[in-house]
Parts: structure tokens; C-alpha cells; sequence
């Protein structure tokens, strides 16, 4: 990643935690005239939308840090402790609303001023959105995961909000002040499965789960026309760390080509899956097609039968049935 690429990802985090600055003055004012669960548990949210947002800013200037002797492979799963912490985070506050809201439900109270606390709620979310979608867009386009899970979190905060604003619509219009904390309880529960999607797409990036089936798919495409020239395929392995690929595959030549004319068809696949997954590290490994210690590793059934020629020579090898 570039000092330029870093710092527009930075200026990304700053604002959102100017946003949850901004919005926890005002949901704390609403909470505050007019007393709702549900407000508290709104402005509650906001509180670890700075934390997330703070803890963000750090991870992606960390992530940003070049490869050195001790991280070869770079700093950039840093992204996923970012987002595994906002993951968290979201669990903790969804407890506390929950809890909130049971003793609520409990307690009953009046609430008051609600005209008032609506509106200075609605404005804070009318910032959260905005902010999501800017946050959401730029996660796609620089493929950061902190910058992704920051933007759903601010989403599932807008509907919080609007679900607590109904909730309090509800109360004004009905005079049942329990549905107050049965709409916190609500909220809470939606944010607690929010907290888990973030929390398991985290552990997925730790645990080094393999490129998504559109990237696979991508990488399949690239090796037809390398397949079709006698060149097979095999050992393919994936990872992603936050929005670096990488890549490991052999690919088995005709004994009768030469090391240059291998590593050079190795070079330009290496070159033409960069092209399609662009931030990917690929890594080739050359083997002879026609000497069975090449496939050891597989099953009987998945290895090649070859064709009178690949005994032989020449650079049209194929195969008669099996693929590596």
C-alpha cells in the first residue's frame, strides 16, 4: 500500500470517528430529554462506534507498514484484529442494551419531550447513513475490511435508530410505555447478530480461508489457455490477507521443454492472474508432467493418464483422461 493509499484510508477512519463524536452528543441529549431505553441503547451504540472507530484508525496505519525481515507476507492482517475488535465490541453493547431493556420492561416509566428527542435523533442518523456509505463504498473500492465492518456497523446503527424511533412513535401514539424496552430488546438482538457476522468473517481472515468461488473462478479462467498448450495444473491454494491475495500452484510442464520455456509460460500466468486479481502474490512451482513423483501427493483416482506422446517428446503433450 502507498503513503497516498494510507492516507485516504486514514482520512476515512478519522471522519467516522468525528461522526461518532457527533452522534453521541446528540443521542445522549435525546436520551436525556425524553428518558427512552431505546435512545439509551442508540446512544450507547454510538460510544462503540468510537471505540471501533479509534481502534480502526490504529490498525490501518499499522496494515499500511511495508514487508520486513520479520513480516514477509506484509502487515495486513492487522485489518482483521480491527475488525474482529469491532466485532466484539458490537456483542458488548448489544448485552448492554439487553439488559437495559429488561429492566425496563421491569420498570416501566413515562417518557418525555418525545417530539424533541425524536428530532435530534433522526439528525444524528441522517450522519451515521451518510457516513456508512461513504465507508461502505470505500471498503469496496480499496477492498478494506476495517473500513467495511466500520460501514456496516454505522448501518446497523441507522436501523437501530429508526427502529427505536418507531418504538417511540409507537409509545407516543399508543401510551404503552413497554413497547419502549421491548424495542430496545429488539434492537439488541439485532446488533448482537450484526457483532457475529463481523466477529466470524474476522476469524475467517486469521484462520487463512481461501479466496471467495468468483476469485477461484477467475483463476480457473486464466489457466484454459496454458491447459490447452499441454500444461496441467495442480496443488491449487488461496489466502487473503485483508486486501492482498496470494496464491500457490504447480503447474506441470512436457519433460521435453526446457527450463527457460517452462519458466517463462509460469511467468506470464503468474502475470495474467495478477492482471485479473490485481494485489495478488502468485507462486509457481515447475514439475515434469511426465514423472509420476509430480503428483504423489494425489489420490489414484485424480491422477493423469497420459498419452503415448507425453512419454515421448515434444510440446504438444496432453492428456487422454484425468486432470491433475
Amino acid at each position: 500500500m502507498t503513503r497516498q493509499q494510507q492516507a485516504r484510508l486514514t482520512r476515512y477512519a478519522w471522519l467516522s470517528i468525528a461522526t461518532a463524536l457527533l452522534t453521541i452528543v446528540l443521542k445522549t441529549g435525546a436520551w436525556m430529554l425524553t428518558g427512552s431505553v431505546g435512545l439509551l441503547s442508540d446512544a450507547v451504540e454510538s460510544i462503540v462506534n468510537l471505540a471501533g472507530a479509534t481502534f480502526a484508525l490504529l490498525m490501518l496505519s499499522y496494515a499500511a507498514r511495508p514487508a520486513d525481515e520479520g513480516h514477509p507476507f506484509g502487515h495486513g492482517k492487522a485489518e482483521y484484529f480491527s475488525s474482529g475488535f469491532e466485532g466484539l465490541l458490537i456483542i458488548f453493547a448489544a448485552g448492554a442494551i439487553l439488559y437495559a431493556a429488561l429492566n425496563r420492561l421491569l420498570h416501566p416509566a413515562e417518557l418525555n419531550q418525545m417530539g424533541a428527542g425524536v428530532a435530534v435523533s433522526v439528525l444524528a442518523s441522517a450522519l451515521n447513513f451518510a457516513t456508512a456509505r461513504i465507508l461502505l463504498h470505500a471498503g469496496k473500492v480499496h477492498e478494506s475490511i476495517t473500513l467495511e465492518a466500520d460501514g456496516k456497523h454505522l448501518m446497523t446503527d441507522v436501523w437501530t435508530s429508526a427502529g427505536v424511533l418507531a418504538g417511540i412513535v409507537c409509545v407516543w401514539l399508543s401510551g404503552w410505555f413497554w413497547l419502549d424496552a421491548v424495542i430496545a430488546g429488539l434492537v439488541g438482538l439485532n446488533i448482537l447478530w450484526a457483532g457475529y457476522g463481523i466477529v466470524r468473517r474476522s476469524c475467517d481472515g486469521l484462520m487463512d480461508a481461501a479466496l471467495p468461488e468468483e476469485d477461484m473462478q477467475r483463476i480457473r479462467e486464466a489457466m484454459q489457455p496454458y491447459e490447452r498448450e499441454g500444461i496441467a495444473f495442480h496443488a491449487l491454494q488461496t489466502r487473503r490477507a485483508a486486501a492482498e491475495r496470494f496464491v500457490t500452484v504447480h503447474m506441470l510442464f512436457p519433460g521435453a521443454w526446457t527450463i527457460h520455456c517452462a519458466h517463462c509460460r509460469a511467468s506470464k500466468f503468474e502475470e495474467e492472474v495478477t492482471r485479473l486479481l490485481p494485489r495478488t502474490t502468485v507462486t509457481t512451482h515447475l514439475e515434469p508432467l511426465d514423472d509420476a513423483r509430480s503428483y504423489r501427493e494425489l489420490p489414484e483416482e485424480s491422477r493423469p493418464v497420459l498419452s503415448p506422446e507425453c512419454r515421448g517428446k515434444g510440446k504438444k503433450c496432453r492428456f487422454v483422461s484425468g486432470r491433475p
